[in-house]
């Protein structure tokens, strides 16, 4: 229906849009027809920005424009064109989309449990039809905090960080507390072990998964691997690999092709991925956020 271009999110505003079209439902009925065509402008352009195919471009302007404001040395924020604003909006979006590892702990735990329940339950649908199971949709040999502590460094800081560089100092305190529950996470990783030990995490670590979908040449979603075999990581890294996801929220990592500084200083990460009981590898460079 929506040409395999995001489509949830290409849904998400055909069917918003389409209920606004019934007289009692138009919360914007009192607007102008051209009030109308601005706003339906910038709702399209900020949704579609959730889709996690577009976080490298998404990062990679975000922090053209801090370079940008750095370069003024007034700290001000030029906002002339509608172009400018409505990048500030994608993604101030963007970040409320990623913003979950950001919470007090006590809510991200609570988010984390019903995101890893409801993957499970995905997995044993998909079991039960006799499907692949989906990346981190297999209860049983989930390792939850791995690919937390992952996602939390791949994407959300990258993003949160340069976020609160842009609006510094209001996004400060935010940015603290993500960095407080990625240390939190961070010392609650064992060493590896077995995958017997990686069984039910859900009720013993707040973590959350990071499903990763590849898109083939026909743009038919397959899943490719998960994270789970990603040693603890030190520095904020960005994915550098041409792996794309679908996005459900703020649990999934995404790649687009990242632009890397021929100084970049990459490194190779080996991931497994369950497919019928047997594993499969695939290798992801990753290269330092801030290179």
């Amino acid at each position: 229906m929506y040409n395999d271009e995001s489509v949830l999110e290409n849904h998400h505003l055909a069917v918003a849009f389409k209920l606004l079209q019934a007289d009692e439902r138009n919360i914007f009925s009192h607007l102008t027809a051209k009030q109308m065509k601005t706003l339906r402008k910038m709702v399209i352009d900020m949704v579609l920005a959730t889709d996690m195919s577009k976080h490298m471009q998404l990062l990679a302007d975000l922090k053209t424009m801090v370079e940008s404001k750095k370069v003024t040395g007034n700290n001000i924020i030029m906002l002339e064109s509608y172009d400018d604003r409505i990048q500030v909006l994608q993604n101030m979006i963007h970040c409320a989309d990623l913003s979950n590892p950001t919470k007090p702990l006590d809510i991200y735990i609570k988010w984390t449990d019903r995101i890893m329940e409801e993957f499970w339950r995905q997995g044993d649908k998909e079991h039960d039809l006799g499907l692949e199971v989906s990346p981190m949709c297999d209860r049983h040999v989930a390792s939850v905090e791995k690919h937390q502590v992952g996602f939390i460094e791949f994407i959300v800081h990258p993003l949160w960080e340069t976020w609160a560089d842009l609006v510094y100092p209001d996004a400060s305190a935010i940015l603290e507390t993500l960095e407080q529950n990625r240390d939190w996470y961070q010392a609650r990783l064992s060493p590896p072990s077995s995958s017997s030990t990686n069984t039910n995490l859900l009720h013993s670590s707040p973590l959350s998964p990071v499903p990763i979908i590849s898109t083939n040449e026909q743009d038919s979603l397959h899943s490719v691997s998960s994270l789970s075999s990603l040693t603890p990581i030190s520095s904020d890294l960005l994915i550098s690999t041409s792996i794309n996801t679908i996005s459900a929220g703020d649990q999934l990592i995404p790649t687009s092709p990242a632009v890397l500084s021929p100084s970049s200083t990459s490194r190779t990460a080996t991931s497994t991925s369950a497919s019928g009981g047997s594993a499969g590898e695939f290798q992801i460079t990753v290269t330092p956020a801030t290179s």
